[in-house]
């Protein structure tokens, strides 16, 4: 594990903090929490600007649109994007996150041409339609059923925990496309418009009373064969595919966030006077190792990915 940066990743970083001090000034103020039209423009307005610096898609491969950045380099403009409070990707991080990685890797090139460029420009918002009420933790056991008629599939069935499905305009939908298959092998995964007939979206509000997630109701919608990415009852594979990435990088904003309240805290302890309570001291200090081990095993899996060249996850 090599936990150095070398003389290119440094510049990277000071490149990256150059353009961060002088664009986040110029952001308008943040949307309210609950409004979500407004939400989606200013985080698809951050995406833009994002696209415009040549920072979207940093990790994406060149042929899909992205840098081809090193994870590594990915790993630096998390890292710093977080530390100076830098908008997270919001709406639209199904699209950056998921979706977008698994179309590069595994659609063909006229949906790659379709749909990787509006992601990265932040014109479009991804959905994901995974889970359901009866298949969660065990997402093989998913019901949603999709017949082939000519040229679509007629979906009947229904999602949940669909984060950002009231303003998205496509759905990474799993299906069963042969019941009669292992659980496992009858799945097929389809892009759906999210404004075709017979869908219907009830917001879920959590007890923090945000609604970033929903329901979504599935009534004969029709989606085009053309919409399927991989082969028909092979949608586990291509599955996997999207939850390697969201095992790669996806949350070590998250931890950088965490780090960096855990010093604020430390800081307003420190001048209200609260430093002298050793037990305080004592449950930071835990905090804070907890932070710092988890930052060195996102380091170490980025170096391990780097070093072998293989994928996130």
């Amino acid at each position: 594990m090599d936990l150095t940066y070398t003389p290119e990743e440094e510049e990277f970083r000071a490149r990256l903090r150059e353009w961060l001090g002088g664009v986040l000034p110029t952001l308008p103020p943040k949307p309210p929490p609950e409004d979500w039209p407004a939400r989606r423009a200013y985080d698809l307005g951050w995406q833009r600007m994002l696209y415009d610096a040549g920072y979207a898609g940093l990790h994406w491969p060149v042929d899909a649109g992205g840098r081809g950045a090193t994870p590594t380099q990915h790993l630096i403009f998390l890292e710093e994007t977080e530390r100076a409070g830098a908008p997270y990707v919001g709406a639209g991080f199904v699209g950056l996150l998921h979706a977008g990685p698994t179309i590069a890797a595994e659609g063909t090139a006229e949906q790659r041409a379709r749909w990787l460029p509006p992601i990265l420009r932040g014109e479009e918002v991804w959905c994901q339609g995974f889970s359901e009420p009866d298949a969660g933790s065990d997402l093989a056991a998913l019901r949603t059923r999709a017949r082939r008629d000519g040229d679509d599939y007629v979906v009947s069935g229904s999602k949940l925990w669909t984060s950002h499905a009231e303003v998205a305009d496509w759905c990474e939908l799993l299906v069963r496309t042969d019941p009669s298959a292992p659980k496992h092998r009858g799945i097929t995964w389809l892009a759906m418009p999210m404004d075709a007939p017979g869908i219907t979206v009830r917001p879920l509000k959590t007890l923090a009373g945000s609604a970033e997630f929903a329901e979504v109701f599935l009534d004969e919608v029709r989606v085009p064969v053309a919409h399927r990415l991989g082969a028909e009852n092979d949608g586990w594979r291509v599955t996997m595919v999207t939850l390697s990435f969201e095992r790669g990088t996806a949350f070590v904003g998250e931890v950088v966030a965490c780090r960096r309240v855990l010093g604020e805290l430390a800081r307003e302890a420190r001048k209200n006077g609260r430093w002298d309570d050793p037990v305080l001291r004592r449950g930071l200090g835990r905090l804070n190792a907890e932070f710092r081990a988890l930052w060195r095993l996102t380091q170490w899996n980025v170096s391990e990915a780097e070093s072998a060249r293989g994928g996130p996850g």
